[in-house]
């Protein structure tokens, strides 16, 4: 019977799909999957879906605010009658507003709800961004405090939304800032899809106000270069709304236009930091993904490397200071422009052959590659390359420039020298920096309680007769026998004048032991790490001087008056608007990837 009820069951899938060689007579067994495993799967499916479509749907939301955004701007620009800078502004004050009522509820209700920030991502939001965003906030405050200052002095014939909209943006400066001083590295796990359009919304108004920047950054190279036709047609304005001649008013331009690149670094320093947090929203991080040893930052092993990178921002200091004495005080020379490119031809090749001695190095270790995820140094890897572009391309469009022209001049031969090795500079310190950010750090620890071992064997040999001594003088005093009161008296003396020569000698014990700690760790520091420590911190020294000169105010690009004359004046204009800035960032960000490199290596 049972035998007969067996037989007219129905094979299953893993019955069919039997192989025929085998023999009739044997019985296939076949395990299914748990159910709490097939539930799990699927949960985590459902969830990796939700996540793709909350990404999706933030996404398209950032898109068609840029889009629309960039519209009002085109359009202000080829066509200022219908749509006003005054038209712009409100509308970047309404997305900025939206902005704040965002962050103010992600500070008092998401971020505080129960099990909200389970994890945080350490390598998010490191110190030198945050201080990057604290420093570049407080210089976009101080600007908008100049402009509310300068549209004040000139009420007559400006409107009120001039003075309207700074305010409004020092509110969100500062709200933006706090917001991400404390909340960079949450990885949040309510309230995904809001959390990741407020972010999207965040990043979309940073994207316009950085574009908004870049194209309003001609007024100041127009004041700066007297071409007033210009900038009354970029501004609409009459020629009647000028400065009057007053310190005051004078302070408050000059400021203006010293204070306005820092406002475009800080909207692209915001849009890195944010994207990250857009990336780590619903993120569970395993408890490998967390380092149980984090490194520090230690001046330690470099020598070389300070001094010639002190030299080299010394040098520049000097040049920059000529330079901007020649172009304030009147058109620079000839003599001007060739010491500022011979600055840098000099220095370039220096930063390239170190970059590309350091990737060498990196070929030549035998550290493991970090292939965990990271979205921070994902980031990191795209804001190189793109930022990058902005230099790259220009020096290709001076290099047309120059050899179309008279490549045999002086002036014209440096700033093709100049060009070709920027482009090469800015190759190779990528290859370092980004090969350096996907390398394992190394073993601090390990090394650190290996020097102490050895540092304090070290003392222990070289003072073997201290503790001998010690001991044979407590011997001396414990054999004397007590007499009379002078001679107890005595001997309290003498006991009192041997225990401060004991903790003389102790005191110079820990002195010479931390020093030889000190000795011995850089000594047993390999070459190839010396080698790295020297060049990272070289090159972090040479791209502060090179992010500082073109940061406050020093633009021969412009200023030279070749690709100008070459590719007409509005053309150029653009190339440098798109260029510069990007260069700016771009010296910015490697600090802090070269930073991480010296720090890991």
């Amino acid at each position: 019977m049972s035998g007969n009820k067996a037989s007219k069951q129905k094979p299953c899938h893993h019955c069919k799909n039997r192989p025929a060689s085998a023999p009739p007579g044997t019985s296939m067994i076949h395990y299914e999957k748990f159910w709490l495993y097939r539930h799990c799967s699927s949960v985590q499916q459902r969830d990796r879906q939700a996540q793709k479509a909350g990404q999706l749907f933030s996404g398209l939301l950032a898109m068609n605010v840029v889009f629309l955004g960039s519209a009002f701007i085109s359009s202000m620009i080829f066509n200022h009658v219908a749509i006003t800078l005054a038209d712009l502004w409100i509308l970047l004050s309404i997305l900025k507003v939206l902005c704040l009522c965002w962050i103010i509820y992600y500070l008092l209700g998401t971020s505080r709800q129960p099990h909200a920030v389970l994890y945080r991502d350490s390598h998010a939001g490191p110190i030198w961004i945050r201080g990057s965003v604290l420093l570049f906030g407080s210089f976009s405050i101080l600007l908008n405090v100049f402009q509310i200052g300068y549209s004040a002095i000139l009420i007559q014939c400006k409107s009120r939304v001039e003075i309207v909209f700074p305010s409004i943006e020092i509110v969100f400066i500062f709200t933006q800032a706090f917001f991400l001083w404390h909340h960079s590295k949450d990885c949040i796990q309510v309230q995904h899809n809001f959390t990741r359009c407020g972010l999207m919304l965040t990043i979309a108004t940073n994207l316009l106000l950085w574009l908004l920047a870049v194209t309003n950054d001609t007024i100041h190279m127009e004041i700066e270069s007297q071409l007033r036709e210009v900038e009354q047609r970029f501004e609409g304005k009459t020629a009647s709304c000028t400065c009057p001649n007053t310190t005051i008013c004078k302070v408050f331009q000059k400021g203006y236009i010293l204070l306005y690149p820092f406002n475009t670094e800080y909207c692209l320093v915001c849009c890195s930091v944010l994207y990250v947090m857009w990336k780590n929203v619903g993120r569970r991080i395993s408890h490998h993904h967390v380092p149980h040893i984090k490194p520090k930052f230690k001046l330690q092993g470099v020598v070389f490397g300070p001094l010639l990178g002190t030299i080299a921002v010394i040098i520049g200091i000097c040049v920059f200071m000529m330079y901007q004495i020649q172009a304030t005080g009147s058109a620079p020379n000839h003599q001007v422009f060739v010491m500022y490119y011979s600055y840098y031809i000099v220095l370039l090749p220096l930063m390239s052959v170190g970059a590309v001695i350091g990737t060498i190095i990196h070929a030549l270790e035998k550290k493991e590659l970090d292939t965990l995820k990271n979205p921070t140094r994902s980031l990191d890897v795209i804001l190189l390359m793109g930022a990058a572009l902005g230099q790259i391309a220009m020096s290709y469009f001076s290099i047309v420039a120059i050899v179309a022209t008279d490549p045999r001049d002086l002036l014209n031969s440096l700033i093709l020298s100049h060009s070709v090795l920027l482009i090469f500079q800015n190759i190779t310190q990528n290859v370092f920096i980004i090969d350096g950010l996907h390398r394992q750090p190394f073993a601090a620890a390990t090394e650190a309680r290996h020097t102490e071992h050895t540092g304090e064997q070290a003392v222990a040999s070289e003072l073997p007769g201290e503790e001998d001594t010690t001991t044979s003088s407590n011997r001396e005093h414990t054999q004397m026998s007590p007499g009379k009161e002078e001679e107890m008296k005595e001997e309290q003396n003498h006991e009192a004048y041997d225990q401060r020569r004991v903790n003389m000698l102790e005191l110079g014990q820990e002195i010479r032991k931390v020093s030889l700690s000190y000795i011995h760790s850089y000594s047993h520091l390999s070459w190839k790490r010396r080698a790295l420590r020297e060049i990272s911190f070289f090159l972090v020294l040479c791209n502060i001087i090179l992010w500082v000169m073109p940061t406050f105010g020093a633009h021969p690009v412009f200023e030279n008056g070749l690709e100008k004359s070459f590719y007409g004046y509005s053309t150029w204009f653009a190339i440098v608007n798109f260029g510069l800035p990007l260069g700016v960032f771009y010296r910015m960000h490697s600090v802090g990837g070269l930073l991480e490199v010296y720090i890991t290596a």
